[in-house]
């Protein structure tokens, strides 16, 4: 089969096109045929990162047929349609190959109407953006419609990925949803993806628009970039309210007013998706496929998030793209479908 694999880090020119064998399933696994790839941040970072294995295979989102299962695989069967999440952490072997086996646990069943597309671009983004969702005072733990009844969900950067995922999950779940973006262009985006509100963060005052459509403030904020953020999300968090950071745009350092903020006794939870507690990343996996189901999580320029394709043998020029902040969701086209 063909794979992208790289034996040391650096830039994308460590990656390199090769053919290896067909991996066989064990007990408990499922072999997958890969027909997309999604590229994530995550993805060029690690393979800037530290090598944890002589021979890696990048990318951990995907979506794929079922081609074989090992012993003891229950939920799913050969020609099933699935999506695939964290294949390439703690392991060898991502996406960005012809077939992968994966633990059962990591191989879950897309329904008739949803694409492949929105399949490989679940995972991270969506994964990340639940957990950001279901960590509040007080819940909820679970999103399904109704969970965020009467919650205002602030999501900064709503034009990127899991800004995008948590737009369309907060949506569903019943919240209010106000964005911030930085343009135009950006604005559109995230009114596709059913953003109530959305404030431009680089003209006029953005905490006032915030308060002027959220009075009360915020209760959730879903926060990329807490570093230049720190100011606004103090203005317009409300009391009680969660800033849930998962990445580190903009700075690694954030500067907090203590006292205004346990005044209000607002919350800073940090959210990195590999972590998540296994009961949480259970539930996140059960809540984006019923999500899924009820076609409630979409992609495309239409549903606010633009795809852009490249073929395997480009799988460099895909991770170049995800690095140099292309707007939308990066995939691979690993085989034909």
């Amino acid at each position: 089969m063909r794979a992208i694999v790289y034996s040391e880090t650096g830039d994308s020119g460590v990656l390199r096109l090769t053919d290896r064998p067909v991996p066989e399933p064990g007990p408990g696994e499922v072999r997958v045929r890969v027909v997309r790839s999604g590229v994530n941040p995550t993805d060029w970072k690690a393979r800037r990162g530290a090598l944890s294995h002589p021979e890696a295979v990048p990318n951990q989102d995907g979506a794929g047929i079922v081609d074989a299962a090992g012993p003891g695989v229950t939920g799913v069967a050969p020609g099933d349609r699935v999506w695939l999440w964290e294949a390439a952490w703690g392991r060898p072997d991502g996406t960005a190959q012809e077939y992968v086996v994966l633990p059962e646990r990591q191989v879950v069943p897309l329904p008739g109407g949803a694409s492949l597309d929105l399949g490989a671009s679940l995972g991270i983004p969506a994964l990340t953006a639940h957990r950001c969702l279901t960590v509040a005072e007080g819940g909820p733990d679970r999103l399904a419609p109704g969970a965020l009844d009467g919650r205002t969900v602030l999501v900064a950067g709503g034009a990127g990925a899991v800004g995008n995922a948590a737009i369309q999950l907060a949506r569903w779940a019943g919240a209010t949803v106000v964005t911030t973006v930085s343009g135009p262009e950006k604005a559109a985006l995230a009114r596709a993806a059913g953003a109530h509100h959305v404030v431009d963060y680089r003209t006029g005052d953005p905490a006032a628009a915030i308060r002027a459509v959220a009075p009360q403030g915020a209760d959730i904020v879903v926060e990329v970039a807490p570093a230049p953020n720190a100011a606004l999300d103090r203005a317009v968090t409300a009391p009680q309210g969660v800033v849930a950071v998962y990445a580190n745009n903009g700075g690694d350092e954030v500067a907090l007013s203590v006292r205004e903020l346990f005044t209000r006794n607002i919350r800073y939870q940090f959210v990195l998706v590999y972590t998540v507690p296994d009961a949480a990343k259970d539930a996140a996996v059960a809540d984006v496929r019923a999500a899924v189901e009820a076609g409630a999580l979409r992609v495309g320029e239409e549903a606010g998030l633009p795809l852009h394709h490249f073929p395997l043998e480009r799988t460099a020029d895909a991770h170049d793209a995800v690095e140099s902040g292309a707007v939308g969701k990066v995939l691979v086209d690993v085989a034909p479908e």
